[in-house]
C-alpha cells in the first residue's frame, strides 16, 4: 500500500455522480493509492476498501490531493475541506458550467492515470476574508473563494448602502445586493449581475452592485491590497451575508462588511495548460467562426 492517500467527494444525490466516483475510488485503490471518503457519503458509496472521516475542517489533512465530482456547488464544498489543509483540489464536472473543474465527466479514466502517475500543476487562487462589525465590534469573520454577496433580506424593499474603497466614501446605492468577488469569481454571481471577467493569473478585487437605483453603478476592479467596505444605511431593512452562496450570517441596518484579500489561497490541481481564453469559449459555447488567428 501506497502512503500516498487521495480524498474523494462527491454528489450522492445525483446516481451518475455516484457511479463516477465509485469508478474513481475503485481505480485508485487497485493501483495501491489510500482514499478517504466522506462519513455522509460512505453508505451511498459502499466501498469497503476507503477510509471513512468525518466532515471536519482537516479531513484532507495528510492527503496529497483531493478529487471533488459535482457542479460548481460541490466544488465549493469541497473547496472548504481543502482550504485548510493547503491540499490541492481537483474537480471533475459533472453539472452545467464548472468553471472551477479541470476535467469532465468522459475524462475520468485519464484523471485516475494522471493523478496515479502524479502528473498535474498546482496553481493559488485567491480568496476572500470577510469582517463583519456591528457598532465598531467584530461579530463575524468567514471567507469566500467565489464571492460575499451583501442581498436584501425581503423583496419588498431595497437595500440602502454606502460602498467604500480604501477608507473612502465610493457612492450610496439603493439596490439588491453587491457581490465583492475574486477572479476565480468573476465567472459566477458577479458575472450575472454584469460584472467583468477577470483572467485567474491577474491579481484582483471586484465589486458589483446588483440592480442599483443611482446613475453610478458600475462594476469596479480594484487592487487586491485594496479593502472594500459596505455600510448598510441606519433606515435600511436588514441584509444577509452569503459567502460563496453556501455560508450566510444576517446583517442588521447599519452594519459594516469588510472584505480583504483572503490571508489563505485555494489550491486547484491542473491537468491542462490550455489559455483561459480556449477554457471561457468552451465553456460559453462562444461564437468563433471566422477566426483566422496570426498568419
Amino acid at each position: 500500500m501506497s502512503d500516498r492517500t487521495i480524498l474523494v467527494v462527491t454528489h450522492t444525490g445525483r446516481p451518475a455522480a455516484l457511479r463516477s466516483a465509485r469508478l474513481v475510488v475503485e481505480r485508485l485503490i487497485a493501483a495501491g493509492l489510500g482514499v478517504r471518503v466522506l462519513e455522509p457519503e460512505a453508505d451511498d458509496l459502499a466501498l469497503p476498501g476507503a477510509v471513512v472521516v468525518s466532515v471536519e475542517p482537516d479531513a484532507a489533512k495528510g492527503c496529497e490531493l483531493a478529487i471533488v465530482l459535482g457542479g460548481d456547488g460541490t466544488l465549493l464544498r469541497g473547496a472548504e475541506l481543502v482550504r485548510e489543509a493547503a491540499v490541492p483540489m481537483l474537480g471533475v464536472n459533472l453539472g452545467r458550467v464548472g468553471f472551477l473543474a479541470e476535467a469532465e465527466r468522459e475524462d475520468l479514466n485519464d484523471v485516475v492515470e494522471r493523478v496515479v502517475a502524479r502528473d498535474y500543476d498546482v496553481e493559488e487562487r485567491m480568496t476572500l476574508d470577510v469582517v463583519v462589525r456591528v457598532n465598531g465590534e467584530i461579530v463575524h469573520t468567514n471567507w469566500a473563494l467565489n464571492e460575499a454577496a451583501i442581498e436584501k433580506a425581503s423583496r419588498e424593499r431595497m437595500l440602502e448602502l454606502v460602498a467604500e474603497v480604501d477608507g473612502r466614501p465610493l457612492s450610496r446605492w439603493g439596490c439588491d445586493g453587491v457581490v465583492c468577488a475574486t477572479p476565480t469569481g468573476s465567472t459566477a454571481y458577479a458575472f450575472s449581475g454584469g460584472g467583468p471577467i477577470v483572467w485567474p493569473e491577474v491579481e484582483a478585487l471586484i465589486m458589483v452592485p446588483i440592480s442599483a437605483h443611482a446613475l453610478f453603478a458600475r462594476p469596479v476592479v480594484v487592487s487586491p491590497n485594496s479593502v472594500l467596505a459596505l455600510e448598510l444605511a441606519a433606515e435600511t431593512p436588514p441584509g444577509a451575508l452569503w459567502c460563496d452562496g453556501r455560508r450566510t450570517v444576517q446583517l442588521p441596518a447599519g452594519a459594516r462588511v469588510e472584505v480583504r484579500r483572503g490571508t489563505q489561497p485555494v489550491r486547484l490541481a491542473r491537468l491542462h495548460r490550455a489559455p483561459f481564453t480556449d477554457r471561457l469559449v468552451a465553456k460559453f459555447a462562444l461564437p468563433v467562426k471566422g477566426w483566422r488567428g496570426r498568419r
